[in-house]
């Protein structure tokens, strides 16, 4: 190049347009990026990129000085651009990385240009000043060129032993530290329990087709044991209980996909719930890894009709305040005997109308009909009291079965939910259930209860460290406030109360202390309270 090629270089910033063509870790020598033309036509399609004419840098006049030696340069050598909004920034210092990116810019294109025939472009003396100036910078050269070299081993060797292009794994550790404090368990009887030390852990394989769909295998072990084996009550429960003797299960097998930008599906073979698939109303503490410590803490029981089988749920969402979401879930949808399978056995249809007007309130109106038909799903037989579930492991035993043991039930559950957040920091929800309930079989067929429940919580953001979050929930759990079976109704109302901590140590790492408080468990006064302590550590990764 020419002799005032030299002084451009020598005293202009970044002439030295794709200086990080050769290594995109320079970002951390320099506080701003300048990429190559290939990097800019792929990553920034609203960048300046390769410039064809020194008119495109908005900061260039043809006034200035420098002018008509970046107008040399572009036009005869084409190994310019500019930074991605365009300027040239003639003004700022030049590092001799930065520059020796630039030459080398400039040496592979007059390579090019001999290479292609075009080598009386290139003079002697331009090629004796690239000569001197190659020389001179050989050092930041050949440190950017090995800089290339071991970024293009790193990537074959990434490449080479890469689990999957489309699927990546997401983990999730809990470690349980809890225990039972109270004078008696619910229905009488010492409460003797002890401290215990358990865990959960899931494995998600999650893989991507197009990039808007998703594959999702779970995996899950873990020995957290339910509460009420010892308290005598579903009251009890914690938000993250699984007791597979830590053997390794297979819980969750879906795909979800958007059939166009207003709808998804999501299509489940096993471990469906509604929870999982559609708002809340409840985003603090929702999650059982990092939300509340109880079962009933973490949302409405409507959300678990159904829940452990095969379903479909559809989400119309067409981009204003309004969305709607419709499933349907059957639990036993896998058994092929009569009186089971997706549509010959229990289930559950589920509709919501979700409404945002604002970022700072959200509510949802929500309906379930159910039918649980009462009958053991492996032996066939009637009389299974865990196949009857109205209330999703919540509330009373009256509220689970109405009815009594293995008796089928139908069922319409309504509910509403809202949450409002009038700062980041705070978020106050709540919900409001009701369900009718029918005896489906034997003496009581046709009989009828009704059932109701809420609860209210309140979230604190960042309390006392960016991450924190210090939560507490009041309500009452399901109870059977009328029931057409004699002595199948709850004479009293029990309250839940829980407080909870959650201490974000790291991005991988939140420690929850908890306490929830059971007042007149079982909705009978004549139980004594029941207090739950909990240490909930949680890894993510």
């Amino acid at each position: 190049m020419t002799k005032l090629f030299w002084n451009v270089l020598k005293v202009s910033p970044v002439i030295v347009a794709t200086f990080f063509a050769a290594n995109s870790t320079l970002a951390a020598e320099t506080k701003e990026q300048v990429t190559t033309v290939a990097q800019l036509s792929q990553e920034e399609s609203n960048s300046l990129g390769q410039v064809t004419s020194v008119s495109q840098f908005s900061d260039v006049q043809p006034t200035d000085w420098a002018f008509q030696a970046l107008q040399s340069l572009v036009e005869r050598y084409g190994c310019i651009a500019g930074y991605p909004n365009g300027t040239y920034r003639g003004n700022r210092a030049l590092t001799r990385y930065e520059f020796a990116a630039g030459l080398n810019a400039c040496l592979d294109r007059v390579n090019e240009l001999i290479a292609t025939a075009t080598a009386d472009l290139v003079t002697k003396q331009d090629l004796a000043t690239l000569q001197r100036l190659q020389e001179e910078f050989s050092a930041e050269l050949a440190t950017l060129r090995g800089r290339v070299d071991g970024l293009e081993a790193r990537t074959s060797e990434l490449e080479a032993n890469q689990f999957s292009t489309t699927t990546k794994l997401v983990g999730e550790a809990i470690f349980n530290v809890s225990d039972a404090f109270g004078d008696e368990r619910a229905g009488g009887g010492d409460l003797n329990s002890n401290t215990v030390f358990s865990n959960r852990v899931r494995l998600s394989l999650e893989s991507s087709f197009t990039g808007k769909d998703k594959l999702q295998v779970r995996l899950q072990s873990g020995n957290i044991v339910q509460n009420n084996t010892v308290t005598g009550t579903n009251m009890t429960r914690l938000g993250y209980e699984a007791d597979t003797g830590n053997g390794v299960e297979i819980d969750k097998v879906n795909y979800a996909f958007n059939f166009n930008d207003a709808l998804r599906i999501k299509v489940e073979a096993t471990g469906a719930e509604f929870y999982e698939n559609v708002n809340v109303f409840n985003p603090d503490f929702r999650s059982s890894g990092s939300g509340a410590i109880s079962r009933y803490g973490r949302f409405s029981p409507i959300y678990r009709q159904g829940s452990g089988g095969a379903g479909v749920t559809v989400t119309f969402n067409p981009g204003g305040a309004l969305s709607l979401s419709g499933a349907y879930l059957a639990p036993r949808a896998s058994n092929p005997n009569d009186g089971f399978g997706i549509s010959d056995g229990d289930y559950a249809a589920f509709g919501q109308i979700a409404f945002q007007p604002s970022k700072a309130f959200n509510i949802g109106f929500t309906y379930a009909h159910t039918y649980d038909g009462g009958r053991d799903p492996d032996l066939t037989t009637a009389g299974n009291p865990n196949d009857i579930n109205l209330t999703g492991s919540t509330g009373s035993a009256f509220a689970v079965r109405p009815f009594g043991n293995g008796v089928a039930t139908s069922a319409n559950h309504y509910g509403v939910q809202a949450t409002f957040q009038p700062s980041s920091a705070l978020t106050v929800g709540g919900w409001v259930g009701y369900t009718t309930a029918k005896s489906e079989a034997g003496a009581t067929r046709g009989s009828d209860a009704d059932l109701f429940y809420w609860a209210a919580t309140l979230g604190l953001k960042d309390f006392g460290r960016e991450g924190n979050l210090l939560g507490l929930i009041f309500g009452q759990s399901p109870t059977v406030t009328s029931n057409d079976i004699a002595g199948r109704e709850d004479p009293d109302t029990s309250y839940h109360a829980e407080a909870l901590y959650k201490v974000k140590l790291t991005d991988n790492i939140a420690v929850t202390p908890g306490v929830l408080v059971i007042f007149n468990p079982e909705h009978n006064d004549a139980n004594d309270t029941i207090y739950i302590g909990t240490l909930r550590t949680t890894f993510t990764f």
